[in-house]
Formats: structure tokens, C-alpha cells, sequence
């Protein structure tokens, strides 16, 4: 969902000042699991070099997926009416450009880039020519014969351009907005009002002494200047059925790209059959599912027969690993099938963390990753979520989300889109420990935030 033509303009203001503030949350690790490396290739600085094939990197070697258990599936407060002193607004060493159909992810730091779109997917590929300079990178790479010449400012909300060139074809240039992890509010000053929420969360994790906890919340609708704030936003625990957003993601990105349908349907077998979470485990097979179908399931049911079929038509773990790299989500990765307890046993495990959760939710919300009409569907069968344990549990009935939830044994989630009429807002609320407790926890961080968002006193809605 675009934000207006004013919230557009106000944003010109995020990328001149932002606050300094702990609230807004950590970056997860650089070089974490979650990275995506690939065969280097050949490049200059400031245009094409050597030929080389398109490295998609390794096909899944199958390792395993959730595990899913029973379920599977700081900042400061100013003081009243002092303002914030305005500062430049950060860069970040990640950052990808957003368009039509793709993304091209730049790591300053590293210097590697990553073009992955419909019409293909170069890897992670080295420019040692790159060059950083005023909080821009440029640079351009060839691969397969095709040159990517960017230039990429690492501010969020930015525009960025991407030039692809191939041979005995016009020239390609793409525009699109730069997302970063977090994105820059549009509106400081809207912003500040949220960080007191972060010291309410900041409680509730402290008091949490047997989980560790991390929550990252992300203002959507504006009235916060779409600020974001996290308390542990970096916390990496096993991403029990959470992960199973990124498989959807990339499915649906698949159907924006016109390579599957919906309707297509998919063979199951008995050996798919595992149990857990989910209603197919008890239909006989094999049968044909459609696609829409699996990837219903996968969410409403946090369906684990789903998610291991899809992991496979997909391509196994690499593509939602290439997607995850492509939108620089360093603490999340895809290693295992769910319910497959020989691999978790091997150390092959799924991870994720809150900033990450959020980075995602953000990128459906914005249309930066899928179409409006994706994006919609996406959501859709997150509100239709039948375990509802723990967000929903946590608010006054009627309150509307969509959400996904996440449960092992040593490990409790829910993450989603509280979806209050003008104060929209992105949450992942994670948990290590004991499950039990980690439920209490997630509960709640998530009547914190209902309660903020709600309190007249802080500038939000009345119920």
C-alpha cells in the first residue's frame, strides 16, 4: 500500500533529518546464516567487465524446516514537550532498491550486490569497485552478458536507479524506492511520540526471566510517522511456522511474475504426510491441491504438509533463501522442513529475528515486494489465522488482526498487522525459552502495544 502523494513529500524530511535514538531499533548481524553467498563474478567500477554465467546459487540440498513443535508454526522516552534535537538521518551499510517485479540489494559494506527479479537472479555478486561516497553507492557488475549499473543511496524512502544493459537491446532503466532495515520516518517529530512505547516493552522483556524476548512494532498508517521502535529487535531464535511467511512471500511473488497460478494444482503424496499443525495430515492422498489452496492452509492452519510440498515446488530451500538475501534480512534463513527432527538434531535449524519479521511486513504493506493484489490476498489469509492463542487472546474481541503464529518447545511468536482503522501498525513479538511462559510473554507485549496505541493520552485512537 503506497503511502500518499503528502506522506511522499514528508518524507523528503526522513532523508534530511531523523532522530538518534536507540529505539529505532538494531540491525541484525552482517554475514548471519541468512546470507546468500554465491559464486563471485566479474565487474568494474564504473561499467561492464568480464562475461560470466548467471550463479543462482546451490540447488536445496533439502535440509530440514520447522520442527514445528505442539504448534509449530530500549529505547528512551523524551520528556513532554521537548522536542528532539533533528539530526542527519542514518544510512545503513544494506539497503535494496524496489521495483516492479524485483529487487537489487547492495551491501556497502561488503561491496556485493544482488539482482533478483522476474526475469532472473544474478546471486550475490562482488563489486570491489564500488564506491560509497555522500550516502550513495554506485557501481555496476555484468553477469551472464547482462550489466547492472546502480545507484543506490543507502537512506531509506530514497529513490535509487538500476540500469540493466543487454546486448542488441535498448537499455533498461528502473526507478524505485530504497528500503532499508528500519526504513526512516517520514515524520520525526510524529515519530518521537512512539518511543515511549519502547520503555513500556522494555518491562515487559525484563520481567520475562525465563525467555528471552524482542519486540519490534513499525507504525504504518502515518500517525506515528511510520516509526519504528524494538526492544531486542536483533534477538535470533529458532523461527518455529514464522518462517512460513517468507515460503508465501515468495510463492505469491511467483504469481506477480506470471510463472505459476493459483489454480495450478500440485500432487501429495502419502510421504509428504507429516503432523503437527494442520488440517491436510487427515485427508487421504494421494490428491491434487492447488496451489491457492496449500498456501491457504500454510497460514491459516500454520499447515506443516503445506509448507513442506511448497518448499519443494518451490525450487526447496534456496529460493527463499535468494529472497530473504534479496531484501538484506541478515538473521533469517530457511534450513530445515517442519517436523523434520533428524535434521534439527544435525544443527540444521530455522532462524529469524523481530527487525526481520518487521522488514518483511513492512515491504508486503508498502507493495514493495508484492503486488496490491498479493499483498491483499497475503494479508487475508493472515486474518483468517485459527490459532489465536496469543495476539488475539491478548486484545478486547473484535479487535482486528492478521497475524502468524510460531510455536516449539523452546521457542513462542506471533507476528503480524494490527489492523485498527488510523493506526495500522507492524508487530513481531519472539520468544526463546520455555513455551509455555513465552505465550504468557508474547501476550503480554501485545496488550502493551494495543494499550499505547489505544490511550488517548499518547496521541492514538479512542476505542
Amino acid at each position: 500500500m503506497r503511502k500518499s502523494d503528502k506522506k511522499r513529500s514528508s518524507s523528503l524530511l526522513a532523508v534530511v533529518v531523523a532522530l538518534v535514538v536507540a529505539a529505532t531499533t538494531g540491525q541484525a548481524t552482517a554475514g548471519g546464516p541468512g546470507r546468500d553467498h554465491q559464486t563471485t563474478l566479474g565487474y568494474a567500477a564504473d561499467g561492464p567487465a568480464a562475461d560470466d554465467g548467471l550463479a543462482d546459487g546451490p540447488s536445496d540440498t533439502d535440509g530440514p524446516d520447522d520442527t514445528d513443535g505442539p504448534d509449530d508454526e530500549g529505547g528512551r522516552s523524551d520528556e513532554p514537550g521537548v522536542e528532539p534535537t533533528p539530526e542527519r538521518a542514518p544510512t545503513s551499510e544494506v539497503s535494496w532498491l524496489s521495483f516492479p517485479g524485483g529487487a537489487f540489494a547492495v551491501d556497502s559494506l561488503g561491496h556485493t550486490v544482488r539482482y533478483r527479479a522476474c526475469d532472473g537472479d544474478t546471486g550475490r555478486v562482488a563489486d570491489p569497485g564500488m564506491r560509497v561516497a555522500a550516502g550513495v553507492a554506485s557501481g555496476a557488475v555484468v553477469v551472464g552478458g547482462t550489466a547492472y549499473r546502480y545507484r543506490v543511496p543507502l537512506v531509506g524512502r530514497s529513490e535509487g536507479t538500476l540500469e540493466v544493459i543487454q546486448r542488441h537491446r535498448p537499455p533498461t532503466t528502473l526507478t524505485g524506492v530504497v528500503v532499508t532495515s528500519p526504513q526512516p520516518p517520514t515524520d520525526p517529530v510524529a515519530g518521537a511520540r512512539l518511543f515511549p512505547l519502547s520503555n513500556q516493552l522494555a518491562r515487559v522483556v525484563a520481567d520475562a526471566s525465563l525467555n528471552p524476548a524482542g519486540a519490534t512494532v513499525r507504525d504504518l498508517s502515518g500517525r506515528y510517522g511510520d516509526q519504528q521502535v524494538s526492544v531486542n529487535g536483533a534477538l535470533r531464535p529458532k523461527a518455529a511456522s514464522v518462517i512460513k511467511l517468507w515460503i508465501l512471500v515468495e510463492l505469491l511473488r511467483r504469481v506477480d511474475c506470471g510463472q505459476v497460478s493459483l489454480d495450478e494444482g500440485v500432487l501429495v503424496t502419502p510421504a509428504d504426510v507429516v503432523g503437527g499443525t494442520g488440517q491436510l495430515q487427515f485427508e487421504t492422498f494421494p490428491q491434487v491441491v492447488t496451489l491457492y489452496r496449500l498456501a491457504r492452509y500454510l497460514i491459516k492452519y500454520s499447515d506443516n504438509v503445506a509448507a513442506n510440498v511448497l518448499i519443494t515446488y518451490l525450487g526447496g530451500f534456496a529460493p527463499v533463501n535468494a529472497l530473504i538475501d534479496s531484501m538484506n534480512q541478515r538473521s533469517t534463513i530457511l534450513a530445515r522442513r517442519m517436523l523434520d527432527s533428524a535434521a534439527a538434531q544435525r544443527g540444521e535449524e530455522n532462524y529469524t529475528s523481530p527487525d526481520d519479521v518487521v522488514s518483511l511486513l513492512g515491504a508486503v504493506w508498502d507493495g514493495e515486494i508484492l503486488t496490491p493484489a498479493s499483498r491483499d490476498l497475503m494479508i487475508g489469509f493472515m486474518r483468517e489465522q485459527t490459532l489465536n492463542t496469543k495476539i488475539p487472546a491478548a486484545l478486547p474481541p473484535g479487535v482486528p488482526v492478521a497475524h502468524k503464529t510460531g510455536d516449539l518447545p523452546d521457542a513462542s511468536h506471533d507476528v503480524g498487522y494490527y489492523l485498527i482503522p488510523g493506526t495500522e501498525t507492524a508487530v513481531a513479538f519472539l520468544t526463546a525459552g520455555p513455551m509455555a511462559t513465552g505465550d504468557e510473554t508474547v501476550r503480554r507485549m501485545a496488550r502493551t502495544v494495543y494499550d499505547f496505541l489505544v490511550t488517548p493520552s499518547d496521541g492514538a485512537v479512542e476505542e
